[in-house]
């Protein structure tokens, strides 16, 4: 069995956001166990930013971008060290790999990284991945590492995504202040849970929440993978996770429906920079026929996007019924609305969204 396994800065911290280095012996030899037992591990891991802020005495998280990207190449290197004295205990051999959205998006470089990823597992590594926050500031402002955890489970085709946190799994209610509150076992690929979308914080050292991991567990139900959001002081979490326990945690079922890896980037883990209104024939065209978005069905237009920007698409209720990647500006889209493509001025196209940028939801 492939497993990803990604543990959060609230788990992998104590309050003053110094390394529990409790958790990380845990989780080596937790890994290490199952990794002897034939599986193989993938780790996931958070805390860049929370010990580049204990290891520079800093008093609080900032939130400008270049901060938070200073701060994780600070952090990073001491992170990684923790986990390979850790490993090494065990016999086993860590490897560094740090990821872009970029990597995700493009089919090369998602073809380059999968690769890379496979081998080291076939040379019997355990791979640590983390988002390069020092170059890239996606990951830190608009959501954590969940998202990223669940792009790897498509991308190396995982069996199980297992979700590391500091509560033991999906309750009814906020279990700190509804003491009826009880925990959710099964979710299935179709409940309305997974419509959550990921904009609710965790702590203050992280930069995740609940919502997050719902919206993690959504892509890798979409991915065909088994997700599992569960407490990261259970003890043998990860073993019992992979015999099937059901008595740990909330399990996600995956979907019937599978994406790539660039529509299920598309679609849930970038940012939305707009959106676009089409009539009632356009949305048949898109939700039937599976065309791209013309011009000629886009009867309204708001936000503040660039060709190459993911964008909502709304019927003219307000549901929004897809998402894509733009082909062209907002000033295009807004010169170009209700025409025939071939009135349309040369903008380098004449499609709003081609279908292959395309999900409908």
């Amino acid at each position: 069995m492939k497993i990803v396994v990604k543990i959060g800065t609230s788990s992998l911290t104590n309050n003053a956001g110094v390394l529990r280095h409790d958790v990380v012996a845990a989780m080596a030899q937790q890994i290490s166990q199952v990794k002897t037992a034939g599986h193989e591990i993938i780790l996931v891991t958070s805390g860049a930013v929370a010990l580049g802020i204990a290891v520079l005495s800093l008093d609080r998280r900032p939130t400008d971008v270049l901060s938070l990207q200073a701060l994780s190449a600070v952090g990073q290197p001491q992170l990684m060290a923790a986990y390979a004295a850790e490993f090494k205990r065990h016999g086993h051999v860590t490897a560094q790999v740090l990821l872009v959205p970029h990597d995700f998006v493009d089919r090369t470089q998602y073809l380059h990284a999968r690769n890379t990823m496979l081998k080291l597992l076939e040379l019997g590594c355990v791979p640590v991945v983390n988002e390069n926050d020092a170059i890239a500031n996606n990951e830190i402002r608009y959501g954590d590492n969940d998202h990223l955890s669940a792009l790897v489970s498509h991308l190396v085709s995982a069996d199980v995504l297992l979700l590391l946190t500091d509560t033991d799994g999906l309750y009814t209610a906020n279990p700190h202040t509804d003491p009826m509150a009880k925990i959710i076992s099964v979710v299935t690929a179709e409940d309305p849970l997974l419509q959550v979308d990921a904009q609710e914080s965790g702590t203050d050292r992280g930069s995740g929440g609940m919502a997050s991991k719902i919206a993690a567990a959504r892509i890798a139900s979409w991915s065909g993978v088994v997700a599992v959001i569960a407490s990261a002081e259970t003890p043998d979490v990860i073993a019992r996770v992979i015999n099937g326990d059901d008595q740990v945690g909330t399990r996600f079922l995956p979907h019937d429906r599978r994406l790539s890896a660039r529509k299920l980037w598309i679609a849930f883990a970038s940012e939305v920079e707009g959106s676009v209104v089409v009539d009632a024939g356009a949305r048949e065209a898109l939700i039937s026929r599976g065309t791209s978005l013309l011009p000629a069905g886009v009867v309204g237009v708001s936000g503040d996007f660039m060709a190459g920007s993911t964008i909502e698409i709304r019927d003219q209720s307000g549901l929004v019924i897809a998402r894509g990647m733009a082909a062209m500006s907002i000033t295009q889209v807004q010169q170009s609305q209700g025409k025939r493509s071939s009135d349309v001025d040369s903008f380098g196209s004449t499609e709003v969204v081609h279908r292959d940028d395309l999900v409908i939801l």
